[in-house]
């Protein structure tokens, strides 16, 4: 047993948590699946690897140009408070584990073991659970992992160690599942066949927003890509002059609010540093960080839907992988993810101000992560779906959301104390959901959050069974079963 889990321990710290190494493994994997030379699977695996490691360069430059605002704003104001972001809610689960629950967090590790063998299980027998996706995404397997155990040990402080981890891999795993699951139509749509679902933190709120966006749209809808400026205004057509200025106006606006001897003392600027080209420079870095982001998806995308061919034809028939969020900025509209970004950092913003407003007990200081990432994906779906007003509404209402339930949750089980929550669409509106539900039903709540989930994809079948397993398997082929339907 011992042995069993010093090999798991090492895949998991090195491979299954470390994003770009497991991608590069699944690519490896599928190459030799589909009988390539081995050479060409390992060339692969380093452009996957690669790719990856160039969207992670993209992700943790956006984060970075951030960063002075989100302090600022701490600093500036002497506002203490939880940050919702994954990073900072992982650490805080780290920090308060043994504190309020006599745990370690080591047992995270098993639970997500677990969680990823009920997760390919589910997938593997797709004939009777409906589920076609699996979740790839290390990095947000460990935030999610350790958010759940301590929701779930909020609702049985009490139960064993080999029980509770049970408890959890079911459920994790089949959020996991079904997650994943419900973005594979929505995503095949946006990428015309890409070949891979989403696997992050805001899945049921892709399902959500883009059934919402699709209702918006209208005979006239325009999206973001048919909308053409006319005159000076033109240059806001180009997607690159277009995120520069309009991230100028937003990052001016709150560095000029937090002052440049704020900016200097906090060793942000060196003081002899001019604040306008200091601005601009954030500002810009801004595009510069977008588009290396989304070089990364496409170098590492077309090399792992091509190779989980290999998977999906010999281990789980029919199957995607459900990648980072992140893949949808090479697709839509290149515009979507800036609109998306300000509509959701807006939408935090203003609830953040009500918080403060109504005196809340749990204040909220808002994470790069869910404000960027949550709130631009969105809007990817959304505008390609429901056009412009979908766009910019949804994201901001999104930014709503993930203030307004991360305060309530993470208020109520005492995650904020610790300084932080994962935040993001799911977390703040599904998983609390989940723990009131577990919290007051004890174990029915379980039997209950376990049969919600399992309805899901069930019902998901029900809505076109003659296409449903087709959209993955042949899209071309799906296509024309749906001209033909519609047709007639």
């Amino acid at each position: 047993m011992n042995i069993i889990m010093t090999v798991w321990d090492f895949f998991a710290t090195n491979i299954l948590t470390q994003p770009a190494y497991f991608i590069g493994l699944i690519v490896f994997i599928g190459y030799l699946l589909l009988k390539k030379p081995i050479y060409d699977a390992f060339a692969g695996f380093i452009k996957a690897t690669v790719g990856y490691m160039i969207l992670s360069v993209g992700s943790s430059g956006l984060v970075g140009n951030f960063r002075p605002i989100l302090v600022g704003l701490k600093d500036r104001f002497n506002l203490h408070a939880m940050v919702i972001d994954p990073y900072f809610g992982q650490n805080a689960v780290t920090e308060g584990l043994q504190e309020q629950f006599g745990r370690t967090f080591s047992q995270v590790m098993i639970l997500l073991l677990i969680a990823f063998i009920m997760n390919l299980i589910l997938v593997r027998l797709k004939k009777w659970t409906k589920m076609r996706a699996v979740f790839t995404t290390g990095h947000v397997q460990m935030q999610q992992a350790s958010t759940a155990f301590w929701l779930i040990l909020f609702c049985f402080p009490k139960l064993g160690s080999t029980p509770i981890l049970i408890v959890m891999g079911l459920i994790l795993g089949l959020y996991w599942a079904v997650g994943s699951n419900l973005t594979v139509e929505i995503t095949q749509e946006l990428t015309e066949g890409g070949g891979f679902a989403i696997a992050h933190q805001q899945m049921f709120g892709i399902a959500l927003f883009g059934s919402i966006a699709k209702k918006m749209k209208g005979e006239n809808s325009k999206r973001l890509d048919d909308l053409k400026f006319p005159g000076f205004l033109s240059i806001f057509n180009e997607n690159m002059v277009a995120t520069s200025i309009l991230m100028f106006l937003f990052f001016g606006a709150i560095l000029m609010v937090l002052g440049k001897d704020y900016l200097v003392e906090a060793g942000f600027i060196a003081e002899t540093q001019n604040f306008f080209f200091y601005t601009m420079t954030t500002a810009f870095n801004f595009a510069v960080y977008l588009a290396i982001l989304q070089l990364g998806v496409r170098t590492f995308v077309t090399e792992l839907t091509n190779s989980f061919q290999g998977i999906s034809n010999s281990l789980l028939p029919g199957a995607v992988p459900g990648i980072d969020c992140a893949a949808v900025f090479g697709f839509g509209s290149s515009n979507a993810v800036t609109v998306g970004f300000l509509m959701g950092a807006l939408g935090q913003f203003l609830a953040i101000g009500a918080l403060l407003l109504m005196h809340s007990p749990t204040l909220v200081i808002a994470g790069f992560v869910p404000v960027f990432f949550d709130n631009a994906v969105i809007a990817v779906y959304a505008d390609n779906r429901g056009g412009i007003k979908a766009a910019m509404l949804l994201p901001f209402i999104s930014g709503l959301i993930q203030v307004f339930g991360s305060a309530l949750i993470a208020g109520w089980v005492g995650l904020s104390q610790y300084g932080g929550y994962l935040g993001m669409f799911d977390w703040a509106t599904v998983w609390p959901i989940f723990t009131v539900i577990m919290k007051y039903a004890g174990y029915v709540g379980v039997g209950i959050v376990v049969l919600i989930l399992v309805a899901i994809p069930q019902l998901q079948y029900r809505k076109h069974p003659d296409t449903y397993f087709l959209i993955t398997e042949d899209y071309d082929a799906y296509l024309e079963k749906v001209e033909a339907t519609s047709a007639e």
